[in-house]
């Protein structure tokens, strides 16, 4: 069994809601009233809030209710739709009444006024099913992953073990990914974090909520909100450390936010299979550091991870070099590597090249064929972000820092790229753009 609060004291804040603390007494007496009017018929659980503390509340009921929260691909309706389709017996629970359709789905009360929670802590049994969470379709049809309360448990822990206790903890991504699950809500229910209840987007709206926080601080974000951090260079309160993950950050970006921002920053590696299992800080060194007590073996087949939370070990879609028992770099995706005329480079590098020139704002380099496991002489096309650069000038700087044979036809200019919530591309999208 494990505690629904790790070292649950009941007056200490769990999160922060519109600049004040909620205790967690009280966010539990609020769980367990939700959890109360959860029907028997749902089997599992859609949490939709648009804000954290809703998602927290949605996620806590269901766990007291042994109903699984599903964490979806994406949020736009069609991956909603196409969610609901393959759980017609999953109830919407959400702050946002326009996505309450269904009948049966739930709207949220956000107000955390009942009498405080009196009793222990509830308990959870460590095999529970907590959550599937769906992979981002970013490499093809995204796919359920299923989660125990105790897999949720140990990367949370992990995680705390690396960075600290009691972080007050802003982030730009959403709940409803693994990621933002793990840094945020896990972070304070199992690590001893404090959770803020927005989501900020735009860099003035993570100042002031920023602002609103206690230190030590903790801002949680992805390449994409990082660039537009450094560009926009708002005036941040001091930040213990910035986290980073879901896409490639480029050192460049990771050398300008810890200047600007004179705080360090950490990437986290990892997977929705097998959650977060390694962090690095870029700028003091390039090789990635699991967490205590994983283990990565390579074999012919490719690399697997192995840790005693997991029921078995999970294949990794990227290719690693293993140093260490403790380090390792990583190469790239084992279906972005492709070989034309005889010479190999993974499509991240071509990538991480293109964002380097500069007028760039955002790229992605990418094989339009439906097959990637060949990859063999296929040639990569790009779609671009560069207001200010034609294709002739981008291929022109391309070609001053590739071989020839990598350099991507076509390279299409465009206004922005398809990235969901957490910065991610879906192939889908992708194509759509590139030959639309």
């Amino acid at each position: 069994m494990l505690a629904l609060i790790h070292d649950y004291r009941p007056q200490a804040p769990l999160l922060w809601l519109e600049g004040a603390p909620v205790s967690q007494a009280a966010f539990l007496a609020a769980a367990r009233q939700l959890a109360s009017e959860l029907p028997d018929a749902a089997r599992e659980v859609l949490p939709l809030a648009a804000n954290r503390a809703g998602f927290m509340l949605a996620f806590a009921a269901a766990l007291l209710r042994n109903k699984p929260c599903l964490l979806p691909p994406a949020g736009h309706p069609a991956a909603l739709a196409s969610l609901r389709a393959a759980h017609p017996s999953a109830m919407v629970l959400s702050d946002q009444p326009a996505q309450c359709t269904a009948p049966g789905d739930h709207c949220l009360r956000l107000a955390f006024d009942l009498p405080d929670w009196t009793g222990p802590v509830p308990e959870l049994p460590a095999t529970q099913l907590a959550a599937i969470a769906y992979t981002s379709g970013s490499t093809g049809a995204p796919q359920p992953n299923a989660k125990t309360w105790a897999m949720l448990i140990a990367t949370a822990r992990l995680a705390m073990d690396r960075f600290g206790q009691g972080l007050h903890i802003a982030a730009t991504v959403p709940a409803q990914h693994m990621y933002g699950l793990e840094t945020t809500v896990m972070m304070a229910l199992a690590g001893g974090g404090i959770a803020d209840a927005g989501q900020p987007f735009f860099p003035q709206d993570v100042r002031a909520t920023l602002e609103a926080l206690p230190a030590p601080r903790m801002l949680v974000t992805t390449p994409v909100h990082l660039r537009a951090l450094v560009a926009a260079a708002p005036a941040l309160p001091e930040l213990k450390l910035l986290l980073s993950a879901t896409a490639p950050l480029p050192l460049a970006l990771a050398q300008d936010a810890e200047a600007r921002f004179n705080a360090p920053l950490f990437e986290i590696y990892g997977c929705t299979e097998a959650g977060s299992i390694a962090t690095r800080r870029p700028v003091a060194d390039p090789r990635w550091r699991l967490y205590p007590e994983l283990k990565l073996e390579t074999l012919a087949a490719g690399s697997f991870l192995h840790a005693d939370y997991l029921p078995d070990p999970v294949p990794l879609a990227d290719e690693v070099e293993c140093l260490d028992g403790e380090h390792f770099r990583l190469l790239g995706r084992s279906a972005e590597l492709i070989k034309v005329a005889g010479k190999r480079i993974a499509l991240a590098e071509l990538t991480q090249t293109l964002l380097g020139i500069a007028g760039v704002e955002d790229g992605v380099v990418l094989l339009p064929e439906a097959d990637e496991a060949t990859a063999v002489n296929q040639r990569p096309a790009a779609l671009v972000v560069a207001p200010g650069l034609s294709e002739a000038q981008l291929l022109a700087a391309l070609a001053a820092r590739l071989d020839p044979v990598f350099l991507p036809r076509p390279l299409k200019k465009v206004a922005a790229l398809p990235r969901n919530a957490v910065g991610k591309l879906p192939r889908a999208a992708l194509l759509e753009l590139l030959h639309g």
